[in-house]
């Protein structure tokens, strides 16, 4: 019998990516799973190749940010399947740009998205949680959340503060036996960096002083791509964490994040600093 078999899972961001390949390698492991995102045809694809009957699979489209869109998946999900088990916060999306340009308000949303979004709906699912003594909680965090780098200082910060919400709300839930882990990908092939570019062209085209060293920058991630990683990677570490009797603090992958952030560990600020610059 499957690992997940009878558990509901709700995934945020299900509609691409790390999200559908987590969505996919769930079900095929007996999980029930409620996929949220915001495009509504794109999650009734899925659910529909995930489960053609219906029963096993909710596909709810609504937005991260509206606390009504939040309640409407936590009770959709409560009413079909009587219970949520695991929650997997992956919804997100990256504000580039140097500090000095991108507006507050930028910085502000994606904030909402990452972090405060995310707070909100890992409250609503914890009160069932907690009173059955049993769930886990799985935050999507990154490798920049460890090592923050020039021009992605802002999605870097959301993702810093989402490792101490996730070690701080650990140490809450052990007494009612949920536990919470954090997943940390490195590069990895999604849409994630085309909507991060499309998000940020109004400061990536005006760098004005910073314009220089952007170029390098970019560069620099093409050539990441060379060892960037297949979100099926990552939906392998969800699963681990949601198997596991005592999941890990944090899962790291695919290898070159290993390698990045052993490098965090050993090196001093300078060199990393240097490396991290991703010089061309």
């Amino acid at each position: 019998m499957p690992l997940l078999t009878g558990q509901v899972v709700l995934i945020t961001g299900a509609s691409s990516g790390i999200g559908e390949a987590t969505a996919r390698l769930l079900a095929q492991n007996g999980a029930r799973v409620v996929l949220t995102a915001r495009r509504q045809k794109r999650l009734e694809t899925l659910a529909r190749e995930l489960d053609p009957t219906g029963v096993n699979v909710l596909a709810i489209a609504g937005d991260i940010t509206l606390d009504t869109d939040r309640h409407r998946w936590v009770n959709a999900a409560l009413a079909k399947f009587g219970r949520i088990d695991a929650l997997v916060n992956n919804a997100g999306y990256g504000t580039r740009g140097p500090v000095e340009i991108v507006p507050v308000d930028a910085m502000r949303q994606n904030f909402e998205t990452n972090v405060f979004s995310l707070l909100a709906l890992t409250q609503l699912v914890l009160p069932q949680m907690r009173e059955r003594r049993a769930g886990c909680i799985v935050n999507i965090g990154s490798v920049a959340g460890r090592i923050a780098r020039p021009l992605s200082s802002i999605y870097d910060a959301t993702k810093h503060a989402l490792e101490a919400f996730t070690d701080g709300l650990r140490g809450e839930l052990k007494p009612f036996g949920v536990h919470v882990t954090l997943i940390r990908p490195g590069y990895i092939v999604t849409e994630f960096v085309e909507v991060a570019n499309a998000a940020s062209d109004p400061y990536l085209e005006n760098a004005g002083p910073y314009a220089p060293f952007m170029s390098g920058f970019l560069l620099g991630y093409q050539k990441l791509r060379r060892v960037a990683g297949h979100p099926h990677a990552i939906a392998r570490l969800v699963e681990r964490a949601l198997t596991s009797d005592n999941p890990s603090p944090r899962y790291n992958g695919p290898l070159h994040a290993k390698f990045f952030l052993f490098l965090k560990w050993i090196l001093p600020a300078r060199p990393l600093e240097w490396i991290t610059r991703l010089k061309p």
